[in-house]
């Protein structure tokens, strides 16, 4: 017996199990799976037939590109970045504003005029420029012995004074529209500053050198220029100031045509309440000059006011007389 060999020949085909494939077969049907899964993938469509929706792309746009589901409408949806304005379109609305604003602030609140003359030195100097409080006259308040007010010409102090304007037509014009909006002071209005003394009711006196008396009290100005005497070159009085008007006076008395100065016109040289602009109250421009204007101690005396002595026995009274209506009625 020769030896028995198991095996197979080379290039001899390996035998097919039951059912089974061979191992070219399985390769071939794999790589032909995978293509048909690529293919459904460009086209949109599920793979075999079978689609997964964790898997499907979504359709797509026409050009091969699988969209996202909610892709294009999310596009739509969301707001496109506006453009901002430039600043040279905005900068003619801010100047608009701020114009406008100026000419309230002017009209209503606070206003800035400019010293010509000397008459209230040394406590407002030549080209300053003081804020006038402007709000507080539309509440009714009336000027106070003591304040720097600013008021209209009654008539007749400023008569031979020609109006501070440029000869430059190009500036006069700028000059205007500034002061229109409070902006700058006023070249055209007739307006004067000097310091309250009396007020209605008050009986004010200068007899020689001094001082200046208010309802029989002596007041201690040390405001007045130096050098001056209280009463100037012109003694007065005594002058009763009629209800609704006030007696003015400059700080520098050798050079101030104030109250004494008017007394042959009519109001005998005191000025409407009416004509009152308002109250200056600090001294902003130049920065070296900057103060406050405040009431001088001197018209905080006790007894200054006319009607002081009478005052608390009146409101005393007014108070009574509701006290003994009720009582009457009672009984």
């Amino acid at each position: 017996m020769g030896d028995l060999v198991i095996g197979a020949r080379s290039g001899a085909p390996e035998p097919e199990g039951a059912g089974g494939r061979g191992v070219r077969s399985a390769e071939a049907e794999l790589s032909a799976e995978h293509a048909l899964a690529d293919s459904a993938a460009r086209q949109g469509g599920p793979v075999d037939g079978q689609g997964d929706s964790g898997d499907f792309a979504g359709p797509t746009d026409g050009s091969g590109r699988a969209g996202s589901a909610d892709g294009d409408e999310s596009d739509e949806a969301s707001p496109r970045p506006q453009k901002q304005r430039s600043f040279w379109k905005e900068l003619p609305i801010l100047i608009g504003i701020a114009l406008i604003l100026a000419l309230v602030i002017k009209t209503f609140f606070v206003q800035a005029f400019s010293i010509p003359s000397g008459s209230m030195e040394n406590t407002l100097q030549v080209g300053d420029r003081v804020l006038v409080d402007k709000l507080t006259p539309w509440f009714g308040a009336e000027p106070e012995r003591g304040e720097v007010v600013v008021f209209q010409d009654p008539g007749g102090w400023l008569n031979d004074e020609p109006a501070q304007r440029s000869d430059n037509g190009f500036v006069r014009g700028i000059q205007d529209v500034f002061s229109f909006i409070g902006l700058m002071p006023s070249s055209n209005e007739k307006d004067l500053i000097k310091r309250v003394i009396a007020v209605g009711g008050d009986t004010v006196e200068c007899e020689g050198s001094g001082p200046v008396k208010v309802n029989g009290i002596a007041l201690d100005e040390p405001y007045i220029y130096p050098g001056n005497t209280p009463c100037g070159e012109k003694p007065f009085g005594p002058v009763k100031v009629p209800e609704g008007r006030i007696w003015v006076m400059g700080d520098h008395r050798g050079n101030s045509l104030d109250s004494r100065y008017h007394q042959d016109q009519p109001g005998g040289g005191t000025v409407p309440v009416e004509n009152v602009v308002g109250r200056a109250f600090v001294v902003a421009w130049p920065i070296s000059d900057w103060a406050t204007l405040p009431v001088p101690d001197t018209f905080d005396q006790k007894g200054l006011s006319a009607s002081g002595p009478l005052a608390p026995p009146l409101a005393g009274a007014a108070a009574a007389l509701p006290a003994v209506w009720l009582l009457r009625r009672r009984r």
